[in-house]
């Protein structure tokens, strides 16, 4: 069974929730599982190898575009408050239950509210190169910054995504970006740079996601949490989650090495895996 087929060229649909029309993509069959894309990223930007092998896994998996951007209908905003509302209305709208929440850079920040608003819904949390709330003791680097308000081509897409420095990182890149491109029909529109670059900043804050409310929830959670990053994370370092391993009492880490911003699209195949394993203990 060819499984990368399943999510290239799955369906895309459509559920009215709030005033607003939220496109979605849904495959596998299992436990539901609902991911939150990055900054400047819709539903096209979710490995497709990745995903599948999450199917494999014994998940479902479900992406969506964010409220006005990519398919969906609604006033566009990067603020992670409104993206984690579309996750939770999503997930009413579908009638998934209960669900493990993932997320991926910024949407991996939305996850985390998610958690903090409506554990309810939530039985794990899944997230991918993404930041905790609070003071860093390690910023992301201003190279990020420049190359995230602009147009992008390869080059671009290896530093920030992956560790230029690595062969074995730069040929998983050249996988990623092919497998990135093999859906043909049904795109997303891309989102605007020059919007994205409005809502971004042009330099490292310190802190990024400065609620302290969803840092308390952390350390009081019994939800089960992992994070996963790459060990040259040039957006939201690796050593901001270590430096958390004895306040956050249900945090894993998985730290993947010669990896930068993008582990699951270096790693897709073990990154599914570990999932998979974290979600079934």
């Amino acid at each position: 069974m060819t499984t990368s087929i399943k999510s290239a060229q799955a369906e895309t649909r459509f559920v009215d929730v709030s005033n607003r029309r939220i496109a979605y993509r849904t495959i596998g069959d299992g436990k539901p599982l609902v991911l939150l894309v990055r900054y400047r990223g819709t539903m096209d930007d979710w490995d497709p190898l990745f995903l599948d092998n999450l199917v494999t896994q014994g998940f479902q998996v479900t992406v969506f575009d964010y409220s006005g951007l990519g398919q969906s209908t609604g006033d566009p905003s990067y603020n992670p408050g409104s993206l984690a509302k579309d996750a939770i209305e999503l997930i009413h709208a579908l009638g998934l239950g209960r669900v493990v929440i993932g997320g991926w850079s910024l949407g991996g920040i939305a996850a985390q509210i998610v958690l903090a608003q409506a554990p309810q819904l939530v039985s794990h949390a899944v997230l991918l190169g993404t930041t905790p709330p609070g003071q860093l003791v390690k910023t992301g680097e201003p190279l990020f910054y420049e190359l995230a308000r602009r147009e992008n081509d390869f080059e671009d897409f290896v530093k920030l995504f992956f560790e230029p420095t690595s062969d074995q990182s730069r040929t998983a890149a050249e996988l990623a970006w092919s497998r990135l491109a093999s859906r043909t029909q049904n795109r997303s529109p891309q989102v605007p740079v020059a919007w994205a670059a409005q809502q971004l900043g042009d330099a490292p804050k310190n802190p990024v996601f400065p609620v302290e409310a969803v840092l308390q929830v952390l350390k009081t959670t019994n939800i089960p949490v992992l994070h996963i990053g790459g060990d040259h994370d040039i957006v939201f370092p690796v050593e901001n989650w270590q430096a958390l391993t004895k306040q956050l009492p249900s945090l894993t880490q998985l730290s993947l090495p010669n990896a930068g911003h993008g582990p699951h699209m270096q790693y897709p195949i073990a990154t599914a895996r570990h999932i998979g394993a974290f979600v079934a203990e």
